[in-house]
């Protein structure tokens, strides 16, 4: 059954001239914060967040700047630092917490591996699925691991290069909150990134409909942009050396995005790690498609590390 929209109540949060959205439940506990990616909200975590704060977490679970529920940025920043930035001020210095352990995937991951470098100490635990890995190819090929420059020109990238050297003619193009959600759509479904038969058509509306808004839909196209150079980050991710932080690594096999080789990459690139351990069943949206298997692996492994 697709929960609903205000199934979790909705907290606003000033930082840096921009309002930040996010869900906080089970309030006392041990901070855990979830960190959405892209074609993501806050929403994505909607399986997650009851049964995580019922074990004694705090769960906190934002909308990044630009997506959801959140404000669009007044400075037009959309990058890592930015995100990381956002999130730090957030859990630290809005609701208290000298220590969080954060829980993400895609975009998330990387915003929650550059949030461990960026505030050394801050991230104690973390729980990566589905993501980009440090971009390490000396230690890859130390290993005896192939190491693609440059996925480009991959079929399933077309989405990628799209949103990266085209943002403004696609959201163009994709003129009515219909074709926008439409287009979201396509990710949770024929895109082949989840499990066949894991998003029902209520579940996709669910999914969407925070990217019907046109302003929306751009910014989350800045990612991408980003990532290929079309776009200047002021400030460089943290994303270039192994990193130390204990890590819960998972995959899911039915992601046509992320290869198979973040299994064999992700042990090398986690000096302290238990995983990476495929999960049957899932895809790029691991935290929805096999909530079950995260929700009990993240209760193990946090309760190990306390």
């Amino acid at each position: 059954m697709t929960p609903a929209p205000d199934a979790f109540r909705t907290h606003h949060a000033e930082i840096g001239g921009i309002r930040i959205a996010y869900v906080r439940e089970g309030v006392g506990g041990y901070p855990l914060l979830l960190l959405h990616g892209y074609p993501e909200t806050k929403r994505i975590w909607w399986r997650n967040i009851g049964p995580l704060a019922a074990a004694g977490y705090e769960v906190i679970v934002p909308d990044l700047r630009g997506f959801g529920d959140s404000d669009l940025a007044n400075d037009d920043r959309y990058d890592v630092a930015a995100h990381a930035r956002d999130a730090y001020a957030l859990v630290h210095d809005v609701l208290g917490h000298a220590h969080c352990a954060t829980v993400s995937g895609d975009l998330g991951g990387v915003v929650a591996q550059d949030l461990g470098f960026r505030f050394p100490g801050f991230v104690e635990w973390q729980c990566l699925f589905n993501t980009v890995l440090p971009f390490i190819a000396k230690d890859y090929e130390a290993a005896g691991l192939p190491v693609e420059r440059d996925r480009s020109k991959h079929p399933e990238m077309d989405y990628f290069m799209r949103q990266a050297t085209d943002a403004d003619g696609l959201a163009a193009e994709l003129d009515t909150p219909a074709r926008r959600r439409a287009y979201i759509a396509d990710f949770y479904g024929h895109r082949f990134w989840a499990a066949p038969g894991t998003f029902t058509r209520d579940d996709v509306a669910f999914m969407t409909e925070p990217f019907a808004d046109a302003a929306k839909l751009r910014a989350s196209f800045a990612n991408y942009e980003y990532s290929t150079g079309n776009r200047v980050a002021p400030e460089m991710v943290h994303l270039f050396e192994k990193n130390p932080i204990p890590t819960l690594l998972l995959y899911g096999p039915e992601d046509h995005v992320v290869p198979r080789d973040f299994v064999a990459k992700a042990e090398v690139a986690f000096t302290e790690r238990i995983g990476p351990m495929i999960v049957p069943g899932a895809g790029h949206f691991l935290q929805w498609e096999r909530a079950d298997v995260l929700n009990q692996a993240l209760k193990y492994f946090l309760r190990r590390r306390a």
